[in-house]
Formats: C-alpha cells, sequence, structure tokens
C-alpha cells in the first residue's frame, strides 16, 4: 500500500470519526429536537462520508468501492427522510421550540 494513500485514508478516518463524536454531543447537548436533528443528520452523514472514503481508499478494486459508495448513499437517503419526519411529527405534535428564559 502506498504511503501517501495509507495517510489520507487515517487522516479521512479521524476527521469522520470527529464528526461522528461532535454530532453526539451535538445530540446531548442542543436544547431542542429540531437543533439535535440538524446536528446530528449533517455531521453524521459527514463523518459516515470520510470513514467510508477511508474504507475505499484501502480497496484494490471497484466493486468494493462501488458497494461502500452505495451504502453511503442509501444511508444519506435514510437519514433525510427519518429526519424529515421526526421534525414533521414533532411539529405536528407541537412539540415547543427551544426559547431563552430571561433572568
Amino acid at each position: 500500500m502506498n504511503d501517501p494513500l495509507l495517510w489520507i485514508s487515517a487522516i479521512s478516518a479521524t476527521c469522520g470519526c470527529f464528526f461522528f463524536v461532535a454530532g453526539s454531543i451535538g445530540l446531548l447537548r442542543l436544547p431542542d429536537i429540531y437543533s439535535r436533528l440538524h446536528a446530528l443528520t449533517k455531521a453524521d452523514g459527514l463523518g459516515l462520508g470520510l470513514v467510508v472514503l477511508a474504507a475505499m481508499l484501502q480497496q484494490e478494486h471497484w466493486i468494493p468501492v462501488i458497494k461502500l459508495g452505495m451504502v453511503w448513499l442509501l444511508i444519506l437517503f435514510t437519514g433525510a427522510s427519518v429526519s424529515l419526519l421526526t421534525a414533521r411529527t414533532a411539529l405536528e405534535t407541537k412539540v415547543p421550540w427551544w426559547r431563552k428564559e430571561e433572568a
């Protein structure tokens, strides 16, 4: 394996893990469901993309690369759909938006 390719792959995987952790922290720390959905879907989509890119760079043939890309696209579409349905249900059931309390 080429050293530059290995380094790019390692950096991509590390950055992907960073975005996964950032999305998880956003899920735990943000105040309302809408902010949490935004942080989770954006950060996890990017984090997964970077991890998949790292895995793609390690493959020797095109078939696994295509399969990894299809899995990434499937998870992106699924995450966006679930996020939309969750936000729509929260709006329909009148889940309140976060408001800063005046002291």
